[in-house]
């Protein structure tokens, strides 16, 4: 079967902070409208009554705690995510995009060494019933770029600092090829609509749509 004749598609978008994902979701949604698809847009963490809670505890409040404990609470919200939204989706024919999932769990808990990244993939599978997307669209643009167009105050993750967001940003590149069997980086560091353009390509060559 095609991925033209499927009659659902999961696409998830990720990057680091700043790289101009919430405009670009917007683009792509359009898109895909465009060609016939039912489209629902999920963000992670979020998109549920629990997930919207554990949100606010992740990254808008100022506890202190472990990278481990981080990432099983991202988990468990997007554990969540799937079962109440994502995977009935699914099975209504919809095409879901979510921006981040287990990916960006993985890199950012993974990055200076406290978490293995294989352990998050292990854990991160289990808590989302094994579902991975079948598309994923990296959105790469340096550190500097990207955390120089971040407006309003940083939340947990933007404020470890710049040479974190590098560092985090390599990590996206490396673990890329773990998220999804087909995937497709895109240089973020130029105008939104040449961003646009690239991404929609890739998509495009992705649904044998070119």
């Amino acid at each position: 079967m095609s991925h033209q004749q499927k009659q659902s598609m999961f696409i998830s978008i990720d990057g680091i902070d700043g790289v101009g994902k919430s405009t670009q979701l917007q683009r792509l949604t359009e898109y895909l409208q465009s060609v016939g698809r039912e489209v629902m847009t999920v963000r992670d963490p979020g998109s549920s009554e629990v997930g919207g809670k554990l949100r606010e505890l992740l990254l808008e409040s100022d506890l202190v705690m472990h990278r481990r404990t981080e990432a099983m609470l991202f988990m468990a919200s997007r554990c969540e995510m799937v079962e109440a939204s994502i995977r009935p989706a699914l099975e209504r024919g919809v095409t879901v995009i979510s921006d981040r999932f287990l990916l960006a769990n993985v890199v950012y808990q993974s990055v200076g060494g406290e978490v293995a990244a294989q352990d998050l993939w292990r854990l991160g599978l289990l808590a989302n019933g094994n579902l991975r997307p079948d598309f994923t669209v990296l959105f790469d643009m340096p550190a500097t770029s990207a955390m120089q167009r971040i407006k309003g105050p940083a939340d947990r993750m933007e404020s470890r600092g710049v040479e974190y967001m590098e560092a985090v940003r390599q990590q996206f590149l490396e673990q890329l090829p773990h998220s999804s069997d087909s995937f497709a980086v895109v240089n973020a560091d130029q105008s939104p609509d040449a961003v646009t353009d690239e991404m929609l390509l890739r998509v495009a060559e992705f649904l044998d749509l070119t």
